[in-house]
């Protein structure tokens, strides 16, 4: 019987991978950085790139009157926008605002856009946070009450997700405003402020969300009802609604959590039609506004928002996929 050297080295030990999900938030991240990045060049650019002196445009902004100025009355806001300096000199001045959280000075208002825009955007997030629950709330009904029951329920329930996730966000809240606050009563027709203000254009964001999201649930889980866990479950005596809300509603979900990043941003973007519908603050009126007056560092500094949002509920939802979904965690 041979005996092992003491000498002999012990084996090497590995080292454990890094996690799944830390590799994907920083592979995520580094992705974000990029996006953002390549959102504030062109949008930049855009601005660079508009026609005529933009001293002037800015003083004739500012004082309301499209007229010829001197170069004495021009040269205080060349000397505080830095107009002079070279174009990349100002992009990467721009740049450098952007990472201390600067967005730039309205030309009208002459106040900082992220003061403008803060002081209307928790009524936004508030809208769109609360049409995205509504939206799941309604997908999640929807789904489970008609996926999968036959023949005429299933053509039904799929008829009216692709109509609903057509629909307009101006024609519907326009209708809802007609049938529940003129007709009925029961919402304030503009400008209502607290929850009864909230719920019709909440419900104008959701609906054509959650047929859009319902659309991608349904396949999903019409497929998950044919797997063997369903079959195994109804063996063990549980009920139909618990099959359906406890099994197969957690695998079908994965492609509306995919798409919640996405219908965030795009929440987000349609709250500036539908805050101009029923009379509501938030930046979609200021939007509106800053359109109408030209006035390029607000729209610039919206659509900045908006992709940042986008860009961090994408993040939120890859996680949440992983979380939701045990088998990507041992993806290598």
């Amino acid at each position: 019987m041979t005996r092992t050297s003491s000498a002999e080295a012990p084996p090497t030990r590995r080292a454990s991978p890094t996690p799944v999900p830390l590799r994907l938030v920083a592979g995520k991240a580094v992705a974000a950085v990029l996006v953002l990045l390549g959102a504030a060049t062109a949008a930049f650019f855009a601005q660079a790139a508009i026609p005529g002196d933009r001293a002037t445009a800015i003083l004739n902004i500012r004082n309301g009157q499209a007229i010829e100025r001197t170069a004495e009355e021009l040269a205080p806001i060349i000397a505080e926008y830095h107009l002079d300096d070279p174009t990349f000199v100002q992009y990467l001045t721009y740049l450098r605002g952007l990472v201390a959280g600067d967005l730039g000075t309205s030309y009208q208002q002459h106040r900082p856009v992220l003061a403008i825009v803060a002081d209307q955007l928790g009524s936004t997030v508030v809208l769109t946070l609360t049409a995205l629950l509504f939206a799941w709330v309604l997908m999640i009904v929807w789904v489970t009450l008609t996926a999968g029951r036959g023949p005429r329920v299933r053509a039904v329930g799929g008829f009216v997700d692709t109509v609903t996730a057509g629909l307009p966000h101006y024609w519907l809240g326009i209708i809802l405003l007609l049938v529940f606050a003129l007709g009925l009563g029961w919402f304030p027709v503009i400008g209502g402020t607290g929850l009864p203000g909230l719920i019709l254009p909440a419900l104008t964001l959701a609906i054509p969300l959650a047929g859009f999201m319902g659309q991608a649930t349904r396949t999903e889980f019409e497929r998950a009802l044919d797997q063997p866990f369903v079959l195994s479950a109804r063996t063990r005596g549980m009920g139909e609604a618990g099959v359906r809300l406890r099994h197969v509603l957690r695998h079908a979900v994965l492609p509306a959590i995919t798409l919640s990043g996405w219908a965030l941003g795009a929440t987000i973007s349609g709250a500036v039609v539908v805050e101009a519908v029923f009379a509501r603050p938030g930046i979609g009126s200021v939007l509106v506004s800053a359109v109408n007056s030209q006035d390029m560092p607000i729209v610039i500094g919206v659509v900045m928002l908006i992709a940042a949002f986008y860009v961090i509920a994408n993040l939120v939802v890859d996680v949440a996929y992983v979380l939701v979904d045990p088998r990507l965690r041992r993806a290598a």
